[in-house]
């Protein structure tokens, strides 16, 4: 039977979300919009830049705009010592001997996605990349979830999600998928609200090691 987890990029395996939104920040104010940390994860966290500056700075090209950004991003995350979520490494230790595929699934830019990965070690580690640019439609659409689920030729209920956003946990619950919401910026009752079947602290807790129990056929 074949069996995978999927887990988001940004706010998932990366703490990444406060240098995301001091980018946001930073880059509105030069073109006259005013915003903070809060807005970004009110309004701004876990959509597409596209429709993000489309809405907010509506005489700019919001693919220029988008591009601007990313860049400003990645020449942040460069600057850090980036490290995973706790127990992560750990997770895709025990997935790999389990003999059970992860996969990315973000709607993260691609050029990020492999910024972020070779930041952490972690390139070769995740046997398929969804980017929901480059689906006919992103997060909070299912399609890239189950384009994830396709790749790795995996049937919904044989498989689970970690999410950090709403629009993230939407698009898991929609193709099916059992998501667990992660609080690295959002509560619990805000991950709950939004969908998610139950929400961790990081990969150390012990819902991800029932959800890879349950993968394994370890709970029988």
């Amino acid at each position: 039977m074949t069996r995978a987890i999927l887990l988001d990029l940004d706010g998932t395996i990366i703490d990444s979300d406060p240098l995301h939104a001091a980018v946001f920040v930073e880059l509105l104010a030069k073109y006259g919009r005013q915003v903070d940390e809060a807005f970004y994860f009110t309004d701004v966290h876990g959509r597409q830049n596209v429709d993000i500056f489309t809405e907010l700075l509506p005489g700019e090209d919001p693919q220029a705009m988008s591009e601007m950004k990313e860049a400003m991003y990645r020449a942040r995350l460069a600057a850090i010592d980036a490290r995973p979520i706790a127990g992560l490494p750990g997770l895709l230790d025990r997935a790999a001997a389990a003999g059970i595929p992860v996969g990315l699934v973000t709607n993260a830019p691609r050029l990020n996605a492999d910024a972020v990965l070779s930041a952490l070690g972690l390139s070769d580690r995740f046997a398929t990349l969804v980017i929901g640019d480059e689906c006919a439609r992103g997060k909070p659409d299912p399609l890239p979830y189950t384009t994830g689920l396709a790749n790795l030729g995996v049937a919904p209920d044989q498989a689970f999600a970690v999410e950090d956003s709403p629009s993230g946990i939407v698009a898991a619950r929609a193709a099916g998928i059992y998501t667990l919401g992660i609080m690295s910026s959002l509560t619990s009752d805000a991950l709950i609200g939004a969908g998610a079947d139950e929400t961790i602290s990081d990969f150390n807790d012990t819902a991800v090691q029932i959800q890879l129990d349950r993968l394994t056929g370890a709970d029988q």
